[in-house]
């Protein structure tokens, strides 16, 4: 296939750059502990300095990779199919999401919501960044708010994104993973205070799995 077909294929989601796929265990928000399949699609221009994944930024170096080879591959293994990145919203998600629906799965996404909502979702986990804040239809559609807590400044940036979600989002903050001993305190003073948040911790990296 030539590559002006496989950029038009992408561009309308029939394709993705496909970073990776794994099935472990969900470790984060509303439905850690919970067996899952991840799809990783590369390609973000959100840039946080903090991100573990950095190698997904860059779309080009993910193999655009046909939605049904992925769905195949994601049906064998869970009924709870997570969808992440990079930014997964940078591309049109409907083709793989309608296929997963189509097969009885659940569809989960982890997005910082800086584009246009795509794609047919049982969860979305919104990950608000400061770089590159979310559009308003996230904010309306999010199930979840998950804020990351790097310093002190970030629990006013999370108490601004949760004024903006609906009534019934579940309201996270979660400690950058480096700076995990010193904020860990910090977020548990801050939710004892303010009962309306939880705790998220990155538990996955507790238990040593992908």
């Amino acid at each position: 296939m030539i590559k002006e077909e496989v950029s038009e294929l992408v561009g309308k989601g029939l394709m993705l750059p496909l970073m990776e796929e794994f099935y472990t265990i969900q470790g984060e928000g509303y439905h850690k502990g919970t067996a899952a399949y991840f799809i990783r699609v590369g390609g973000c221009d959100v840039g946080c300095h903090w991100c573990d994944v950095k190698e997904s930024w860059n779309a080009e170096t993910h193999p655009p990779t046909a939605v049904e080879h992925i769905i195949e591959n994601a049906a064998r293994h869970s009924d709870t199919i997570v969808i992440t990145g990079g930014e997964p919203l940078t591309w049109n998600m409907a083709p793989l999401t309608s296929g997963l629906k189509a097969r009885g799965l659940k569809t989960h996404i982890e997005t910082s919501g800086a584009y246009p909502l795509t794609g047919i979702w049982d969860w979305i986990c919104l990950s608000p960044k400061k770089i590159k804040l979310p559009v308003d239809e996230v904010y309306e559609k999010a199930d979840e708010l998950k804020v990351i807590i790097y310093n002190k400044h970030d629990f006013d940036f999370a108490e601004e994104q949760a004024a903006k979600v609906n009534k019934d989002c579940i309201l996270y903050l979660q400690p950058e993973w480096s700076r995990r001993d010193k904020m860990i305190p910090e977020i548990v003073t801050f939710v004892m205070k303010n009962p309306r948040w939880k705790v998220s911790l990155q538990t996955h990296k507790y238990l040593n799995i992908p």
